[in-house]
């Protein structure tokens, strides 16, 4: 394992660069903003008078549609959604400079080659570990996110050089740049996400407060019990790991937590996160995400509505509205 820090990066690798950010949601505006903060020449590739293309105007930055913004760019920044960006760089392709680097924040399209770039091309990944509104509040606090490196195509021998510049223009050598490889970035990404962080963390939430509803307890304590305070034990698991939240919950808790959560969570549930990587590594799942795009995404939207429809939502946002600083 080797983690980079700001003595690594040769700043000369992208000295007069010109940087093409594509898209401008979450990692796009954090990518271009931090960037062009850092020192580089940056324009905006956006739909013309679209909302987007409007608030990158609106934060200084030049924009353009993103067949003219890739012409003279030395590095291409990719950063749209995962489905849209085969169809984007189909457009995009002729315009880019031969060895100019293609980068991506996921790895999702080239490891499961939906998007074949051509040989010429560096192509890189920086993956800043945390969102977009995290990457900027890093950097504006002179701190920064760590960053996932990894090269799968080096056509002018400097790809890994472009790319642990370009992480350090986004303050992620600051919190250190991990070396990895697009297929470990894009498949421990995943699957962090549908077992763990997202699909995971959610249903656990769900399930325990059907449980102690459907016991007879209120819904809004049960909202307290099983949402509102994960926060403060994830915050303490992201300040300082298990030995942080140990210091700091009850011993209660501390048994509790011992004894009773490998009742709930056990070798059966670690078989069935084995079943859900398995569909990830042998592309199962990425399969059936790119058909869901190409049918219209129509069981997709069955199903986050019935997700939003859950009686949690409504006397969550019931309680979260006495709580105005949660909107701040």
């Amino acid at each position: 394992m080797k983690i980079y820090s700001e003595q690594d990066v040769d700043r000369a690798a992208l000295a007069d660069a010109r940087i093409a950010v594509i898209g401008y949601g979450s990692q796009g505006r954090a990518h271009a903003l931090n960037l062009r903060d850092s020192g580089f020449n940056v324009v905006a590739g956006l739909r013309p008078g679209g909302p987007t293309a409007k608030r990158a105007a609106a934060d200084g930055l030049e924009v353009k549609a993103p067949a003219d913004a890739v012409r003279d760019a030395d590095l291409v920044a990719m950063l749209t959604p995962d489905p849209v960006q085969p169809e984007l760089y189909a457009a995009i392709e002729p315009n880019l400079k031969k060895g100019a680097t293609l980068l991506f924040a996921h790895g999702f399209n080239i490891h499961y080659k939906q998007i074949t770039p051509r040989a010429d091309l560096d192509v890189v990944l920086i993956a800043p570990k945390g969102p977009g509104d995290l990457v900027r509040r890093q950097y504006e606090q002179d701190k920064g996110v760590p960053c996932l490196i990894a090269v799968a195509q080096d056509a002018t021998g400097t790809a890994f050089a472009r790319a642990l510049a370009y992480a350090d223009g986004l303050g992620g050598a600051r919190g250190g740049v991990l070396e990895t490889t697009f297929a470990e970035e894009t498949e421990t990404d995943l699957f962090g996400e549908q077992a763990v962080l997202c699909g995971g963390a959610t249903e656990l939430v769900l399930k325990g407060y059907e449980t102690l509803v459907e016991a007879g307890y209120q819904p809004e304590v049960a909202y307290y019990e099983c949402l509102h305070e994960l926060k403060l034990i994830v915050d303490l698991l992201h300040e300082g790991g298990l030995k942080k939240m140990h210091e700091f919950i009850s011993e209660t808790a501390q048994y509790g937590d011992l004894t009773r959560g490998p009742r709930v969570i056990d070798d059966s549930t670690k078989e069935r996160m084995r079943a859900v990587l398995k569909d990830v590594q042998d592309g199962t799942f990425a399969r059936q995400w790119v058909d869901e795009n190409a049918s219209g995404r129509d069981n997709y939207r069955r199903m986050l509505d019935e997700d939003l429809a859950h009686p949690i939502e409504a006397v969550g946002a019931k309680l979260r509205a006495r709580m105005s600083w949660l909107q701040s």
